[in-house]
């Protein structure tokens, strides 16, 4: 009786110690949000709290024990500048966080689940079993810069080891929703809106250095041939002979400014800049011949700004010119 007693107490004890080795086993998978642990959630929310207050502090020392050995070796004193700056302009909150138990040793993946459209992946090195991605954006912008923290679990603790500051989104669209209304126009043959949304699609696929858009390289190639098409149709310098003045459209770009980006069209005027009564006349015309020749390019804009010119700016020397906007929206 006593034997059998000693290995039933011996198999509990095995039992037991299997169950507490097990516990202490962290199994390979990815975490996001609220389905991380509420304990190890509270914590990295708290290491973020005191990292932003240093980011918007604009304090390198301060910020020097929250960054891994190879981070304090590289100089971050302007990314951090950067960072300050945007933390001041705009209140930023917290996005997506994703809690890692890597499963592979090199290159891992994290796959989100949003809606089809703005899906996403995270294609990152292992820097440790474990790692912590947390995500900002402000919450007022129509321009919107994310703040990406990359923690890992090191030998002397959790260090960020990734920190950069890239863009989101523009007019308040990620990139494939730009890129999805830039589809639309060129299948309109709306070439010049076209590539107006699709360059801006392209200036924001990368949110941080690991985030992968699917649709990024049939973007890229959209560019491309849109690029090409509006070469074809438009061959900037053109004159716009639908007006008797005969104004010279130069070339169309993107501006960017506190409430979003909006498409800029240089053209060149015989009208001295001093005569802005004349100008102003002609502008209007000019806005009329441009909604015909140019359809879809105010679609998801608040404005089209105009700069007239006396000379062709060349790039190297200050032109003097008269700025007009429309506001289309």
């Amino acid at each position: 009786m006593t034997t059998l007693k000693l290995n039933h107490l011996n198999i509990a004890l095995v039992a037991a110690l299997f169950f507490i080795l097990q516990s202490c086993v962290t199994v390979p998978g990815t975490w996001k949000d609220d389905q991380i642990p509420s304990g190890k959630r509270s914590d990295f929310h708290d290491l973020n709290t005191q990292v932003l207050k240093h980011l918007k502090n604009n304090d390198p020392n301060a910020l020097k024990m929250y960054f891994s050995k190879e981070m304090n070796e590289n100089n971050t004193a302007k990314k951090i500048d950067i960072i300050s700056n945007r933390l001041n302009d705009y209140k930023y909150d917290l996005q997506d966080e994703y809690y890692v138990v890597n499963r592979y040793k090199d290159t891992d993946t994290v796959v989100s689940k949003e809606p089809a459209l703005t899906r996403y992946k995270l294609v990152y090195p292992c820097e440790a079993r474990e790692m912590y991605f947390a995500f900002f954006i402000p919450k007022k912008s129509d321009n919107q810069y994310m703040i990406s923290l990359i923690y890992a679990k090191l030998s002397y603790g959790w260090k960020i080891v990734k920190l950069t500051v890239e863009p989101y989104t523009i007019n308040g669209k990620t990139a494939p929703e730009l890129y999805a209304l830039a589809q639309k126009q060129a299948a309109k043959n709306e070439a010049q809106a076209a590539l107006y949304n699709v360059s801006l699609a392209v200036s924001c696929f990368k949110p941080n250095l690991y985030w992968q858009y699917p649709d990024e390289l049939d973007a890229e190639q959209l560019y491309t041939r849109v690029h090409q098409e509006v070469k074809f149709e438009y061959n900037y310098p053109m004159v716009l002979r639908q007006i008797a003045t005969g104004p010279m459209i130069l070339k169309v770009y993107n501006a960017s400014d506190d409430n979003g980006t909006s498409p800029v069209i240089y053209y060149m005027t015989h009208f001295d800049l001093k005569d802005t009564t004349d100008i102003k006349k002609e502008n209007m015309q000019i806005r009329g011949v441009v909604s015909k020749i140019m359809p879809g390019l105010a679609e998801n804009n608040k404005k089209i700004l105009y700069s007239a010119f006396n000379k062709q700016p060349n790039g190297y020397e200050s032109i003097d010119h008269f700025d007009m906007t429309d506001k289309v929206n």
